[in-house]
């Protein structure tokens, strides 16, 4: 744009991470909802916290009630709430942090559309498959009770849909394994890919 000029830190990303003892990464949490993102996050961050990293979760919910408060979810909000996210997500994992997502962020081109603005290897999609069926059984806040009833509109997995990952780097079926082992196997793969240290 112009007059912007992007300006250079003082502190390179290479030393926040090597001050860290971790690389910076995003860790994109994405499923339908009751498929355990929120609790997952948690369990991972708590983790990774033991770890002394430096770590933060960027939660659907919370993000609405803030940053993205003036945004609703029709389609066009969906893609401003992820281009958003993803724009915070970003400028976090490149001052070295470990960035914990949690959206349901239910469309492949808006999920790639971050993909493309991160370095290679900055994004790891973790697809949180659960099925429907366990899904409106959990309900865990009532919305799938609201939505089949009409009061809420556009819901993802009922009214609206919801694109599957095609290449995530991690898929974890949640309807047959606990939150903990979850957390569990994202870690041993940030270990095995070197994001985090042994």
């Amino acid at each position: 744009m112009k007059n912007l000029h992007f300006h250079k830190h003082l502190i390179l990303r290479r030393l926040k991470e090597k001050a860290n003892g971790h690389k910076g990464v995003t860790l994109w949490l994405t499923g339908l909802s009751g498929s355990g993102k929120s609790t997952i996050a948690n369990l991972l961050e708590s983790a990774l916290f033991k770890r002394s990293c430096q770590t933060i979760i960027l939660d659907g919910d919370n993000i609405r009630h803030g940053l993205n408060n003036d945004l609703g979810f029709s389609a066009i909000d969906r893609k401003e709430n992820i281009r958003r996210i993803g724009e915070v997500a970003k400028l976090l994992t490149e001052n070295g942090m470990i960035v914990i997502t949690s959206f349901i962020s239910p469309f492949r081109k808006d999920r790639d559309f971050v993909r493309k603005k991160m370095r290679k290897g900055d994004l790891i999609e973790v697809f949180l498959n659960c099925d429907i069926k366990t899904c409106v059984k959990r309900d865990p806040k009532g919305l799938y009770k609201k939505a089949h009833s009409g009061k809420i509109k556009d819901f993802t997995g009922i009214s609206s849909s919801y694109e599957k990952p095609l290449h995530p780097e991690i898929e974890l079926d949640t309807a047959e394994l606990n939150a903990n082992r979850c957390a569990q196997i994202i870690i041993e793969y940030l270990r095995k890919k070197g994001y985090i240290r042994k």
